[in-house]
């Protein structure tokens, strides 16, 4: 019962999170293929990307704190947040509406297939966690997705 009265806040909550334009920065390096899906998926949700191919994303991701562990194939930032790999715009809108405390980024580490951009035709998508990292680098699974 608890969840039909959260479910109607929920669905109200949903369109105004979605008319802000959020702004994303991404980096990427210039010989991956499945990063520009992911940039599309950005962008089909409303996001403001600045895409940015780069030689090399890692002093990038030194800069935004990304752990080691947590490495995917492109970084972003879309406000305050560090964003690793394939993270769907719907998490990432999640993460800054709730600002769950201390948390500076979310990731998808590795490239899970079904994740934005990582859509393999024919293939069940992967189960997958975004974890969630804070500025001393410790981590936790976020939100697990099925």
């Amino acid at each position: 019962m608890p969840t039909r009265r959260l479910l109607p806040l929920l669905l109200l909550a949903a369109p105004a999170a979605a008319a802000q334009t959020l702004r994303a920065e991404v980096w990427r390096d210039p010989n991956c293929g499945c990063c520009g899906g992911w940039v599309d998926h950005l962008r089909a949700e409303g996001f403001a990307v600045t895409d940015r191919v780069v030689p090399s994303v890692a002093p990038i991701r030194r800069m935004l704190g990304t752990p080691v562990d947590l490495l995917s194939c492109h970084a972003a930032r879309v406000n305050d947040l560090a964003v690793e790999g394939h993270v769907p715009a719907f998490a990432i809108r999640r993460a800054l509406a709730q600002r769950p405390p201390g948390v500076v980024g979310i990731a998808v580490p590795a490239m899970p297939v079904g994740t934005p951009g990582m859509e393999v035709p024919g293939r069940e998508p992967d189960t997958y966690d975004v974890i969630a990292w804070k500025a001393n680098g410790t981590h936790a699974s976020w939100m697990r997705m099925r």
